[in-house]
């Protein structure tokens, strides 16, 4: 059985390119992709849920992208990757048996122990169910350790859908609840699901607002109005997580493209508590 990943960053943490071998991919739509890497120096990554890892191309650059397999998961780690730009589409373009370095992984993320014995609600939102995805695997491997388990999830249209084997098994399950949406539906697809935005999705859960804690990921247009839905529900402000995936670079503190005042994303975060950042405009635009 693999073991409980903890808080602490391990002393072997890698601040240069280790060489990873592309073992699998699988193509969810034309931009977004699942790699799946094999360290060579090591068995496993050594991650905990919601950090991230430094992916460099050479001669195209580097990038950071969230884990999107849990510490359960044996050997090789996946991450979920949408093509946008030039390290990007050089990943994308990669076939079984190529190479890269990985650099991490990096980051803090949230405690684990605060939510044991608690309802967890996950709202994610367009390829923010890629990082969230870590987290919600965990939890359901240890699944005893909570009460409801709830996840919110919307993208564009059906075609953006990512995980869809993955999610068919979760709506499955009598052990979670799973709600999806997409804000549109184009002509000549079909889909028997729910459409509109994602906050149409939370008025009507129903929440034990003191004993739930809440992770959101999605574009940061997002936030807001999940947020005004949270506070409707009374979810305390210190129960509630952000992954803000945004403007990281060097993944180490250095370059400061994501810094937020006091703050840098790469270091504090990815995953922030609400009621240390909601007082910082910008971080949530």
């Amino acid at each position: 059985m693999p073991s409980e990943p903890t808080d602490a960053e391990p002393n072997w943490v890698h601040y240069e390119p280790e060489e990873a071998t592309l073992v699998a991919k699988t193509t969810f739509n034309e931009i977004d992709t699942v790699f799946e890497f094999e360290l060579e120096d090591r068995d496993e990554l050594g991650h905990v849920p919601g950090q991230f890892v430094q992916v460099f191309v050479p001669g195209v650059g580097e990038a950071p992208f969230s884990v999107s397999s849990s510490p359960t998961k044996d050997g090789p780690f996946e991450l979920c990757i949408r093509k946008v730009g030039s390290v990007t589409t050089a990943i994308h373009e990669m076939e079984v048996g190529d190479t890269l370095g990985i650099r991490g992984p990096f980051g803090e993320t949230c405690d684990i122990e605060t939510f044991k014995g608690n309802d967890m609600l996950f709202v994610a939102g367009g390829i923010g169910l890629a990082p969230l995805r870590s987290m919600i695997n965990f939890i359901l491997y240890h699944r005893d350790w909570f009460r409801d388990v709830t996840v919110v999830y919307g993208c564009k249209d059906p075609t953006e859908i990512l995980f869809p084997e993955e999610i068919e098994r979760w709506q499955e399950r009598d052990d979670i609840r799973f709600d999806i949406t997409v804000d549109e539906v184009p002509e000549g697809v079909e889909w028997d699901d729910h459409v509109g935005v994602i906050t149409t999705l939370l008025p009507g859960l129903k929440i034990d607002a003191p004993n739930t804690y809440t992770i959101v990921c999605g574009p940061p247009v997002m936030f807001q109005y999940v947020q005004e839905e949270l506070d409707a529900k009374e979810i305390p402000h210190d129960h509630i997580y952000l992954s803000l995936e945004r403007r990281m670079h060097c993944g180490v503190g250095l370059c400061g493209h994501c810094q937020i005042n006091d703050l840098y994303v790469c270091q504090d975060g990815p995953v922030f508590n609400y009621e240390v950042i909601k007082d910082r405009p910008e971080a949530l635009s």
